[in-house]
């Protein structure tokens, strides 16, 4: 155990000293990093600034100080709600917008310095990377309804057709399109299509369609694999069963194929049960759900 904390003490202070955390000026525009993340949090429409609070795990006298000075170098607007005058809004101006331009481009150059130094093991840091993140966020995921054609989401779904080209033997790419060819059965009223988001990164999705006469499908869910383990499986269904019967619906089918074991535990494990065959390869395995 010692030596395991010890590589998580060297892997910190590794990670601190990469990305500037102790520099007064990040990435050399003359603000500590804290102020530079605040900023790149801030959207045109506006914040909440308690969602930023929470997002950052900041203190409330430690963001108002990192507020303010940004605030002062004219880089955002602070308002109060004009529906919630306890919530107070920050806004992104012009002048700030073009400051967090330059620390994206900046921030891009570090990265491709650090990738340069892995050299031929570039793959293995980055699928490490996204472990790590993934664990240390984990109580942080969000799931959010979600445009199928949105760029997001058909990566989620390459990813997917990646993972039944890989598991499914006959499966093979040129049988897998996009975008969907049905993406209007995937919007409210007729159906919805799910995202999970470890901060800005899609980790999972989860869709739902229309099947007519009050039953609706559960289409391609899909976790990626650094993300698995953690039980944002059973949440992105449940989140979908939620939506199915929020539009009205009165029952679930879904199919699958027996080379996805870890996909049909799941579903034999949140109540899903065997029905009679409705569709198709690549799937050999069919099962309802009444809502």
């Amino acid at each position: 155990m010692l030596d395991a904390i010890a590589r998580l003490r060297r892997f910190n202070r590794a990670v601190t000293k990469e990305v500037g955390a102790l520099d007064s000026s990040y990435l050399g525009l003359g603000r500590p990093l804290g102020a530079a993340r605040v900023l790149q949090l801030l959207r045109p429409e506006g914040r909440d600034i308690a969602e930023i609070r929470s997002k950052l795990g900041l203190d409330s006298g430690l963001l108002s100080r990192l507020l303010r000075g940004l605030e002062e170098e004219g880089l955002l607007t602070l308002e109060t709600d004009a529906q919630d005058r306890r919530r107070r809004i920050a806004k992104v101006t012009p002048a700030g917008q073009a400051e967090r331009a330059r620390y994206e481009a900046l921030g891009l150059a570090h990265a491709q310095k650090m990738f340069a130094r892995a050299g031929s093991r570039q793959t293995d840091v980055i699928a490490a990377m996204d472990l790590i993140a993934t664990v240390m966020l984990q109580d942080q995921v969000e799931i959010r309804a979600a445009d199928p054609d949105s760029p997001e989401a058909l990566a989620c779904l390459r990813a997917y057709y990646d993972l039944l080209c890989a598991k499914i033997e006959g499966v093979t790419p040129e049988m897998l399109t996009l975008p969907l060819s049905d993406s209007p059965k995937y919007r409210p009223p007729l159906g919805d299509f799910l995202i999970a988001w470890s901060d800005d990164l899609p980790i999972g999705c989860v869709s739902l369609r229309p099947l007519g006469q009050g039953v609706a499908e559960v289409k391609r869910l899909w976790v990626d694999p650094q993300a698995r383990g953690q039980g944002l499986g059973r949440r992105l269904m449940r989140g979908i069963e939620s939506g199915a019967r929020a539009l009205g619906y009165r029952e679930m089918k879904l199919d699958s194929n027996t080379a996805l074991s870890e996909a049909i535990a799941l579903y034999r494990g949140d109540g899903w049960q065997d029905i009679p065959k409705y569709s198709g390869f690549p799937s050999n395995l069919w099962m309802g759900k009444r809502l």
